[in-house]
Order: C-alpha cells, then sequence, then structure tokens
C-alpha cells in the first residue's frame, strides 16, 4: 500500500503549523463537487455541512449546487482556500494538485484510488510525481487512496465516509490516525454510542504525508490529548521515532495497534538472535523507543487511548476496586495479577470505614463488595468510593458493572460523575453487563472524566500501561560503555573477513567492546590439541574451528568435559570424522580448545540488523531453550544500562538469575553490561554486520561469560 519513493531524500515529519492549512482550513474547495446523490463530491458538500468556514464547490457542469456557487475551476474563485478536497477521477488528479500548487493552496486531501498500490509503473510514477510536487512546494497532500480526514472542532468531514454530517458531533480527547481507512473510521464511530474523539485521519498511501506526519500533529493539537494509531506498515522508522518524541515530550500518549504481525522477516535468519528477533520483535522495540503503548487487538485501543487521555499521573501504586458483585471483584483481581497490577488491602483507618459501611456478609476490602444492600442505599457505594479514593496508596479506581439497570443505573452514573469531579485519580468503569447499549452506558461513554471498558482484562492492561508509562525515564543520557575506539577496531577485523566470522575472529571483535569472552587456543592437530589443553588445564572442550559452519553442534563439531590427553585425541579423531560427513566440503581450519566453564544460568545475548527498524539487540534466558519457549526481550540499539536492565526484567525465565532452588544468584548488572555493549557494536557497525550471536553467556555470581559467538556480515 504505501510506496517508499527512493528518489526523494528522507525529510524530518511535519509539524502543526506545517500541516495547519490542510487541517484546520478557513475555507474549503471540493474539486469535482457533485449534485448526484451518493458522488463522492457529493458527500464530501454533506459532511461539510456543518463545517464553520468557507466552502467552494468546484466543477464546471454546475452553477449551483443546493444553496452554493459552483465554480468553474479553482483559478476563478473568490480567494484562494487553505484546502482542496480533491474528488476526481485519478486521471484528473495532477492537473488538480498543480494548479493548487501554483495558486498557493496549503493542502489537498486525494481520494482516488490506483496509484502506488497498483501494479502498473505508469501509475507508480504519478504518485512519485505527486511526492515530488509536495516536497518543491508548499502544498502538503493527503493520500492518494485515502479516506480523508475528519476535524471534530471545525465540524470539518473532509471526508466521502456517508453520513459523517448526522454522526453526533462528540468532542473528544483522542486523534484517530489509520493507515486503514475503514479500520479508523470504524473507531470513529464511537461517537454513535457516546465517545467522542477530536480528530481521524486516513492516510492512504501517503505519497506525502504519512502516519508519523500526523502523530507529530497531533502532539501540538490543543484538541488532542492521546492518539490511536492502526499500523499496516512501517515506512521509515527514523521519523517514526522523531514523532514518538514530539509525543512524549508534549504529554499525549500514543497507542499502536500493529495489523499484519507475521515472522516472514525471520525466515531468512541465520543465527539464534534472527529467530527470536523476527518482524514482530522488531516492531515492539521500535514502539517502545517510540514512547508508544501497544494494544494486543483493534476493541482495545479506543479505550486504552480514551483512559490515557484522561488520566493524570499515577499518585499511588496500587489500584481499588469497589463491585456489588463478589464475582466480578474476583475477576478484577484476576485481572490485576495477569497484567502486574498491585491490589494492596486498604489501610487501617481505609479499613475501619469500609466496616462501617459493608455489611458482615460483604467485603470490607480490596476488593470491597458492598453487596447488592446499594440497591436499598445507594449512598452506601459512593461512600465506599469515596474511602478507597481518599486512601493515598491507591492511584486509580475500578467500578465493575455486573447488569444494567434503569432506575439503580441512573443513579451510580450520578455519583461516577460527582466522584469523578472530586477526586483526581482515574476511575474505570467495566461493563459486563451483555446488555451493551443497556441503562446508563451512553452516559459513561461521554463522561469525561471516567472511562467505559467492556473487558475486565482490557482494563487492567490500560491501567498496567499507565502505571508503566510514568516510570519511563524522559530524555535519558546514553552514555557509551565501549572504548572510543571500539568502532574503529571491530571495523578493522571485519574488513578482513568474508560473510560470517568463524568463533575466533568474532570473538576478537566483541573484545574490541570489551565483551569477556572464553579463552580459546587454536589448533591444527590432535598433537597441537593436546599441548593447548595441557597449557589451559583440564577439563577442556573442543570446537571445530570453521568460519563456514555457522552451527558446530548440528554437523558434531563440539565436545565437552574432555578430562585428559587420551580423551582430547580420541574427541578429536571422532570430531574430525563427524565434520567430514556432516559438512562435507566444509573449509576446516583445526579445533579451538577451550576450558570447561563450571555450570551456571545460561543466556543469549545477540543483535541483527532490521530492513525497517534498523540495529536491534536481544537477550533471552535458558541457552536453545529460548528459541522453543520465545523468551526474549528485544530493542532497538543502543540501550543504556537502565534499559538492558528492563529487558531483562521482562523475560519470563528471569527468576533464574535470582538463584532459584537454592543455586546462587547470578551477575545481573555483568549480563546487562554485555547486552549494552552489544548494542553498541551493532549500532556502530551496522553498515557491516547483520547479525551478532553469543550463544550461551555464562551468568555466574561475579560476572558473565561469553562461551560462544557468531558474528554475520552483511551482504554487499
Amino acid at each position: 500500500m504505501q510506496l517508499s519513493p527512493a528518489s526523494l531524500s528522507p525529510r524530518p515529519v511535519y509539524t502543526r503549523a506545517d500541516l495547519a492549512r490542510l487541517i484546520e482550513p478557513g475555507s474549503i474547495a471540493v474539486v469535482g463537487a457533485s449534485a448526484r446523490a451518493g458522488a463522492f463530491g457529493a458527500r464530501v458538500l454533506e459532511n461539510l455541512a456543518h463545517y464553520r468556514g468557507e466552502v467552494y464547490p468546484v466543477n464546471d457542469r454546475y452553477e449551483r449546487i443546493g444553496l452554493l456557487d459552483c465554480h468553474a475551476s479553482l483559478k476563478v474563485l473568490p480567494a484562494v482556500p487553505d484546502c482542496v478536497v480533491v474528488a476526481v477521477p485519478r486521471e484528473g488528479v495532477e492537473p488538480v494538485l498543480k494548479e493548487a500548487a501554483s495558486l498557493g493552496v496549503g493542502g489537498a486531501v486525494v481520494f482516488s484510488s490506483g496509484f502506488g498500490e497498483v501494479a502498473s509503473s505508469d501509475w507508480r510514477d504519478a504518485q512519485l510525481r505527486i511526492a515530488r510536487l509536495a516536497r518543491e512546494t508548499p502544498l502538503r497532500i493527503l493520500g492518494p487512496n485515502c479516506m480523508g480526514l475528519v476535524n471534530q472542532g471545525l465540524r470539518a468531514g473532509m471526508t466521502f465516509i456517508p453520513d459523517y454530517f448526522r454522526m453526533p458531533h462528540r468532542l473528544g480527547p483522542v486523534g484517530i490516525v489509520s493507515q486503514s481507512g475503514a479500520l479508523g473510521y470504524g473507531v470513529a464511530q464511537a461517537a454513535e454510542r457516546g465517545a467522542g474523539f477530536s480528530h481521524f485521519f486516513s492516510a492512504g498511501n501517503s505519497a506525502d504525508i504519512d502516519v508519523a506526519d500526523l502523530v507529530s500533529y497531533l502532539a501540538d493539537a490543543p484538541d488532542c490529548r492521546a492518539v490511536a494509531l492502526i499500523l499496516e506498515g512501517i515506512r521509515d522508522a527514523r521519523r517514526l521515532i522523531e514523532a514518538g518524541e514530539r509525543a512524549w515530550r508534549a504529554g499525549k500518549p500514543v497507542v499502536v495497534y500493529k495489523i499484519a504481525t507475521g515472522e516472514a522477516g525471520a525466515a531468512a535468519a541465520r543465527s539464534h538472535t534472527g529467530s527470536i528477533a523476527g518482524s514482530e520483535a522488531a516492531n515492539r522495540a521500535l514502539f517502545e523507543r517510540c514512547g508508544f503503548v501497544v494494544v494486543e487487538d483493534l476493541e482495545a485501543l479506543f479505550e486504552t487511548a480514551q483512559f490515557l487521555a484522561r488520566a493524570q499521573a499515577p499518585r499511588g501504586a496500587g489500584v481499588a476496586v469497589v463491585s456489588g458483585s463478589g464475582g466480578a471483584g474476583v475477576i478484577a483481581a484476576d485481572m490485576a495479577e495477569r497484567h502486574g497490577v498491585p491490589m494492596p488491602q486498604p489501610r487501617p483507618d481505609t479499613l475501619a470505614q469500609l466496616g462501617r459501611l459493608v455489611p458482615e456478609f460483604g467485603a470490607a476490602r480490596n476488593p470491597c463488595d458492598p453487596t447488592g444492600q446499594v440497591l436499598n442505599n445507594p449512598e452506601s457505594f459512593k461512600q465506599c468510593c469515596a474511602a478507597l479514593l481518599e486512601d493515598d496508596q491507591y492511584g486509580a479506581l475500578v467500578v465493575p458493572l455486573g447488569v444494567a439497570l434503569a432506575g439503580a443505573g441512573a443513579e451510580r452514573v450520578v455519583q461516577i460523575r460527582e466522584l469523578a469531579a472530586r477526586y483526581p485519580k482515574p476511575i474505570a468503569i467495566v461493563w459486563l453487563s451483555e446488555w451493551l447499549q443497556g441503562h446508563g452506558a451512553a452516559d459513561y461513554e461521554s463522561e469525561e472524566r471516567a472511562t467505559l471498558f467492556r473487558s475486565m482484562s482490557r482494563c487492567f492492561a490500560a491501567i498496567a500501561a499507565w502505571q508503566a508509562r510514568a516510570l519511563r525515564p524522559v530524555g535519558a543520557a546514553r552514555p557509551r560503555l565501549a572504548p572510543p575506539d571500539a568502532a574503529a577496531r571491530a571495523r578493522a577485523l571485519l574488513g578482513a573477513s568474508q560473510g560470517a566470522l568463524a568463533e575466533r575472529e568474532s570473538k576478537q571483535v566483541l573484545a574490541a567492546y570489551g565483551i569477556p569472552v572464553v579463552e580459546d587456543r587454536a589448533a591444527g592437530s590432535a598433537d597441537e590439541a593436546v599441548a593447548a589443553a595441557r597449557a589451559i588445564g583440564f577439563p577442556v572442550a573442543l570446537k571445530i574451528d570453521s568460519p563456514e559452519i555457522l552451527h558446530k553442534t548440528d554437523v558434531g563439531g563440539v565436545r565437552l568435559a574432555l578430562g585428559d590427553e587420551a580423551a582430547v585425541r580420541a574427541a578429536h579423531a571422532t570430531m574430525m570424522d563427524a565434520v567430514r560427513s556432516q559438512a562435507p566440503g566444509a573449509a576446516v581450519r583445526g579445533v579451538l580448545v577451550q576450558p570447561m566453564v563450571p555450570r551456571a544460568v545460561e543466556a543469549i545475548v545477540g543483535a541483527r540488523v532490521d530492513a525497517l527498524a534498523g540495529p536491534l539487540v536481544v537477550v533471552g534466558l535458558g541457552g536453545v531453550l529460548v528459541e522453543v519457549l520465545g523468551d526474549a526481550a528485544t530493542a532497538l540499539a543502543p540501550v543504556t544500562s537502565e534499559e538492558a536492565h528492563r529487558m531483562i526484567a521482562r523475560l519470563r525465565g528471569q527468576r533464574l538469575l535470582a538463584g532459584y532452588r537454592g543455586e546462587p544468584p547470578a551477575d545481573v548488572d555483568a549480563l546487562a553490561d554485555i547486552v549494552v555493549r552489544v548494542s553498541e557494536l551493532i549500532a556502530d557497525c551496522a553498515p557491516e554486520i547483520a547479525e551478532v550471536d553469543l550463544n550461551p553467556v555464562v551468568c555466574r555470581p561475579a560476572g558473565a561469560l561469553a562461551l560462544d559467538a557468531l558474528i554475520v556480515k552483511r551482504k554487499e
């Protein structure tokens, strides 16, 4: 869908000022305006019915359309419009855009499809010409092949979607940006159930303006407090990071739902790292660097964005739950545990207050169950909520609603509204009733200070993301650990090799970055292997030494725990036989002799260069099991020590490092140090290196050590 015009040099993201005439126009011309029902030009005029600026229909077939004068062309308009909506067939798009640019129009929206998304080189070239026109003039272009945009504050529906003008006008804090027009507008239809949004953008083919530009615009838009982003593909990771940083500095959370998350990009991986840090892991790493909140499904996108738009910084680490249903409270506790959200018990004075309010057959705790008695005494519900909101260890309140009721439901809405106005802590309403539009649903949807969720799991996932976002450091410095001359030394070593580096050469590159690697000695014969083992001290390990054998164990190229000279000679002979059988024709230089390292927790540390996201670093625990279990953390390189520690903390197996079942704890700082240094290596040498693989890295009580290494050079 998105054509990447390689002939155009990269540019910074557009700012709000760059896009103001397009998105905040004082006047709009509709080229291709029509009186024919259903025509795109007719729908745009309908969708501008409540627009607060001037509208100029343009079509030489009409003198008037409705109450508006129609004009033959842009150049005969009474004034130069800020924005032009181009609702003509694709053959007419370029002439209209050229005319608009020559007149000094500020922005254009192009609906027509059949450009960069089709196989025809002629029409792909036409899209490139549109891109160049935008680059060479002040005309900012949205599309082609897009549904347009909506600015709710101006009531400007620059879109051909039917019936936008009939949609309830609800101005909300969330801006919606989507590469898929239909999915994005489907999210915007939350207005039909009582919610609101500030903007809707369909990016289309992005010949000029892309999603990074639109996120950047919303970062400075006063009506928007959070962004809901639907992504199909990523065109320019650097610019997406730039937009994410702008949104972060502005305090605007960006919630992203990524579709098309297949792992085809990992199919060609030659190392363990490549197989566990595929395209989806790369996307996640990119989003983390952008500061985005990632949701797992489309249904979570708008709810999460609304919650983050309304929630101030957490004033307490815990979450309190009040529900008239004991079962709903249990579900809340389950979901809190699943998403790592703490639900501490109330302080003694809060417990005393709850004890006076809750019947003895209820639960005066967290979760709090004031029981069905709240139907007879509605004030007790409000007082229980207030008691927990006043407890300073709680940063948010969750209220599950299991049943939609008319009278009691209306009173509950009023109570929630009063509580939300009184306390600066977010209140999340979880609608559990299958009567989705039952009594009170629309009221909660439109409540500015509370957020309605339709899933307990999605509610606690949003709270977990809110809490994690508050802990993310702002503008953290990135001090280097590697020596100043590391990159130069590494490039010199890399320049002397072709393809993949053998283990010994790979470890020399790692050593240039101060990464601890196990000692080894090269041996070209059994006698030399015995002499090396004698010098190192028994027991030893033997490994085949060949730049053409990437995975030694697969061909019988590793022998361990050799305790004497006879064992070394026997292992050398059987290894050579196995390698000749399993890898005939491979260039073998001999063997490497290494000391046996005492058993400890094993990790994998690696790096690769993703085609879109750029250099990545990955860490996982458990040796080869990391590939089977998928227990790995990936980040954009380089990372700081703090980021490396957070990567390790995310691993499901990280308890092994703390000293599992009586084992001594591992040196996590040493493992994090290796992660940082590997990240610096791949960031420095991304033009030369495709993949780096340290497997295993032994994590000891004092220090960590890479026992094997593989570096794969990038192809020219």
